[in-house]
């Protein structure tokens, strides 16, 4: 019988150590028959399944260009390529098509189990609320934490925020995919590549744009991330000048979240960055049986001037991006030693309280400028 085994659970040296002939395979939604995937692939004695890939394609409930989806699934493949994996495959719903031959298995799919537990898209009577898009990813986190640190953290101040303001925000389910320039200095590390990146989310924006939806904030779990989306964000402001869309540096990047940091951290600067004293207390809070403590290194060798050094909150006037290999040993930026759960949970209480505030912000911008529009500002004005 065929052992499956979870991939984003592995920490990057156990990952380094897979046999590299071991049948990887990212699925399309969730709720495929095992055995006729085993099936499929003549049986083997184990498969890696990665995490799902919650939406996009074709009767998945929010559908973006069919190139789009094949663009950002086929980089994330190349990823594992890279690392020297063989038998790489993506798992899809029969009828979807993405181009990619061999490398796709269709199989029946359960329906509307696709969209059970935390697969849950807005409604029509949500077109006022903000839409949140929280974005994770799959990437070493040093010897002590598993690929999933990002994707996890994420989704746990996002739904925490659509919970605090059930009334002002609904939540997307958390894509554990998205960039990394740094991708082959750690096994495990995957990358959607930044152009496929921007135009899969500025066409999520759009089907919901096209659906009523007007207000949005993409968050962000991995730095990587981030610069891309300011230009989504940017590209989307432009395309739909009605809307309000919005992203932010990751979490606890505001006045009170970085006051919340250094109330409790015990760290120097350059202790918090990657699998950092930070990322460990939150996965010590929400899914401390995937921390291993005792494979802790402190990487703070940083090479750091005045203008440019590593912290959560990056500091200097320079933007930069460096090989990881010349600041850090074990795959982390930060001294992950500091952690401890209690540290988690008043940080993660304290970001989505920020993430709270965020959403306020943009519905106060959405119906403020509004406003301006409806009464004649400036160019709206204009005759047409």
């Amino acid at each position: 019988m065929t052992d499956f085994f979870h991939f984003d659970t592995l920490t990057w040296p156990e990952v380094a150590a897979l046999r590299r002939d071991l049948p990887l395979v990212l699925p399309l939604g969730a709720g495929y028959s095992l055995d006729s995937l085993a099936e499929a692939l003549g049986a083997p004695e184990r498969i890696a399944l990665l995490p799902a890939f919650p939406y996009g394609w074709r009767g998945s409930g929010l559908e973006v260009a069919e190139t789009l989806l094949a663009a950002y699934i086929s980089n994330l493949l190349d990823s594992l390529r890279d690392d020297g994996f063989s038998q790489v495959y993506v798992l899809t719903p029969q009828g979807v098509n993405l181009g990619l031959g061999a490398a796709q298995i269709r199989q029946p799919h359960p329906g509307a189990d696709l969209r059970a537990g935390r697969f849950d898209l807005p409604g029509d009577a949500e077109r006022e609320k903000v839409v949140l898009l929280p974005i994770g990813h799959t990437e070493q986190h040093a010897y002590h934490l598993p690929l999933s640190v990002d994707t996890i953290c994420i989704e746990a101040v996002a739904q925490g925020a659509a919970q605090a303001a059930p009334l002002r925000a609904v939540c997307l389910p958390v894509m554990p995919y998205g960039v990394s320039t740094h991708r082959s200095s750690f096994a495990g590390t995957l990358n959607a590549g930044g152009r496929a990146f921007e135009d899969f989310w500025l066409d999520v924006v759009r089907v919901l744009v096209t659906r009523g939806f007007e207000r949005f904030y993409l968050l962000s779990g991995h730095g990587g991330n981030c610069s891309f989306l300011v230009n989504v964000v940017k590209y989307a402001g432009e395309r739909w000048r009605r809307i309000f869309c919005a992203t932010a540096w990751l979490y606890l990047s505001g006045p009170e979240g970085a006051a919340a940091l250094q109330r409790y951290r015990t760290s120097p600067i350059g202790g918090m960055g990657h699998a950092c004293e930070l990322e460990t207390s939150l996965m010590l809070h929400l899914r401390p049986e995937l921390v291993h403590m005792e494979r802790v290194v402190d990487d703070v060798d940083f090479i750091s001037t005045p203008s440019y050094y590593m912290d959560w909150v990056e500091g200097g006037a320079l933007a930069a991006n460096p090989p990881w290999d010349d600041d850090s040993i074990a795959g982390a930026y930060g001294a992950g030693s500091h952690a401890t759960a209690e540290k988690g949970r008043l940080w993660l209480e304290a970001a989505i309280a920020e993430k709270v505030q965020h959403v306020a912000e943009i519905h106060e911008q959405h119906t403020r400028r509004e406003a301006r529009r409806q009464a004649g500002y400036g160019l709206w004005g204009r005759p047409e």
